[in-house]
């Protein structure tokens, strides 16, 4: 009976201990997905309007580890609750104003291209110089995000949260997929370097050798990016400009200020009347032209004779042409168009936008989605229509790229204008749907990226801020508060020489592909011999 009694005892007292293993076990099994989710947000804390650029390095590294030796199925997990904890708090804005169903609907389909990406990483991480392979699997997922679906959603480029960062340069030197494949790879090679330097188990010869592979992954960016610097200049090629960018601001914030167009039209007109005056009374310098933003005139001037009139009146008081952001229907057509208005001759160029943007410009699926909620539907009445050719607008003898809104986060739209002979470039936009968010601040980091990435000055006129002037080399000398009038006049450089991103072009997103691919096929072929060889 003692004998039983004492067996009893240990049994009560081994299970509590039995179920705190197991819970504690049912933990350690969580805890990579939680850390997957923890270092997305971490990566999301390095974009604007933070300056926490280096934050990204680490990031990837956490990201990389938790890959590393990973099946594919594990690592499409992990890539997916890496791209939640980065796309939700970065895409946030997209639902302030319509409710949080589309923003968690278009986070769980950018998240998808990232598992997918995971998978492929953990697929590529058994290969030696993983970090390579895995920075370039990265950035093909991007590219195929800025493609697809509904012509793509580029949003949360990694190069997007680098202005403030030392990799800047690597902008001019090959555009967005270079300067993004450097960050990715430093912050993989980062986490092999610690991982290395931390086994003991290797031998001495193995781990140097691996170790320095690994430190010449963090390395070859940092060069990179120094040697790419003299790229990264303001210096003037053509001589400069004075250009004026005016923020009129708008009744109030959200879509309701739609239902105010004339009010908005109104406002900017009123602030390039008060610019007009200071000029008038010395007080400012007469600028060359004036930059109005995106749906300045949401009222067609060519259709109503007041909306025109007004626009006649600001102009004849500045006495320079103004570039008017218009919507204007034709031919049957809604356009969201930039239009070139002469003091004199009134309208005599026009820019329709191409790039434009799903559910918020263009309604994709209209049946399916009114099915689900008309009011969605009722946001987007009538579907704009594309332009079809680049925009570049000669003001006054400058030649000056107009890449609208949506369009800066694509390559290929701004690009085009350089191509076609841009001396600077403007981002017309209009935030105020978006309120306070952080909206404003991530697009108009991309606007410095491009600076850099094509060496031009950027000017962004926007309804109700930020808007600003942009160096060539990515630094912004003047900007507005947001929900303010204000106007900025400021002398700016011109520039005509071609960087080697822009010469470039999409090739070195090619190439970055090609490489992912190459990665995957050494993957997938290594997983076959092995398997054959288990077979044996």
């Amino acid at each position: 009976m003692t004998v039983t009694a004492t067996s009893v005892g240990e049994s009560d007292r081994l299970e509590p201990q039995a179920a705190s293993a197991s819970l504690g076990a049912r933990l350690a099994r969580l805890a990579p997905y939680a850390a997957a989710a923890l270092s997305g947000v971490l990566l999301y804390v390095s974009f604007p309007p933070r300056t926490l650029w280096w934050l990204a390095l680490p990031a990837f590294a956490v990201f990389g580890g938790l890959l590393r030796g990973r099946t594919w199925k594990a690592g499409l997990g992990l890539g997916y609750l890496f791209g939640l904890g980065f796309l939700l708090p970065l895409l946030v804005w997209t639902g302030v104003e319509v409710g949080p169903g589309p923003w968690l609907a278009l986070v769980a389909v950018e998240a998808v291209f990232v598992a997918l990406v995971g998978a492929g990483i953990a697929a590529v991480s058994k290969l030696p110089g993983w970090p390579v392979w895995a920075a370039a699997l990265w950035i093909a997922g991007e590219a195929a995000r800025a493609r697809a679906p509904f012509n793509g959603f580029p949003w949360g480029k990694i190069a997007f949260g680098q202005a403030d960062g030392v990799f800047l340069p690597l902008a001019a030197l090959g555009g967005t997929p270079v300067l993004g494949f450097a960050v990715v790879l430093c912050g993989f090679a980062l986490y092999e370097t610690a991982r290395l330097a931390a086994d003991a188990r290797r031998t001495r010869a193995v781990r140097r050798g691996a170790a320095a592979a690994a430190l010449l992954g963090l390395a070859v960016p940092v060069v990179a990016a120094v040697a790419a610097r003299p790229l990264v200049t303001d210096a003037a090629e053509d001589g400069t400009v004075t250009v004026a960018v005016v923020q009129g601001n708008v009744p109030r914030a959200g879509l309701g200020f739609n239902a105010q167009r004339r009010a908005v039209l109104d406002h900017h007109a009123r602030e390039t009347e008060r610019l007009a005056a200071e000029v008038r009374a010395g007080n400012i310098a007469r600028p060359d032209f004036v930059l109005w933003p995106e749906n300045s005139s949401d009222i067609d001037p060519f259709a109503n004779a007041d909306a025109r009139a007004v626009i006649d009146g600001a102009a004849r008081s500045i006495g320079v042409p103004i570039s008017v952001g218009g919507v204007v229907e034709r031919d049957g057509k809604l356009l969201n168009e930039q239009i070139l208005w002469d003091p004199e001759k009134g309208p005599v160029d026009t820019y329709d936008k191409r790039q434009i943007q799903p559910f918020g410009e263009y309604l994709p699926l209209r049946p399916l989605i009114g099915a689900i909620n008309e009011t969605w539907t009722s946001m987007v009445r009538q579907d704009f229509s594309r332009g079809d050719e680049p925009g570049v607008f000669t003001l006054d003898g400058t030649r000056v790229g107009l890449a609208t809104c949506y369009e800066a986060a694509f390559d290929w739209a701004v690009r085009d204008t350089v191509t076609g002979g841009a001396q600077m470039i403007s981002v017309p936009s209009n935030n105020a749907t978006f309120d306070r968010s952080e909206m404003t601040y991530q697009q108009l980091a991309m606007s410095r990226i491009r600076a850099v990435e094509h060496s031009r000055t950027v000017t962004v006129p926007v309804t109700s801020g930020v808007s600003a002037v942009i160096m060539p080399d990515g630094t912004i000398t003047q900007k507005t508060g947001m929900f303010v009038a204000d106007s900025l006049v400021q002398e700016v450089p011109l520039r005509s020489s071609r960087t080697p991103a822009t010469r470039l072009g999409i090739l070195p997103e090619i190439a970055l592909v090609l490489v992912a691919a190459g990665g995957l096929g050494r993957a997938i072929g290594a997983g076959v011999r092995g398997r054959r060889a288990g077979d044996v």
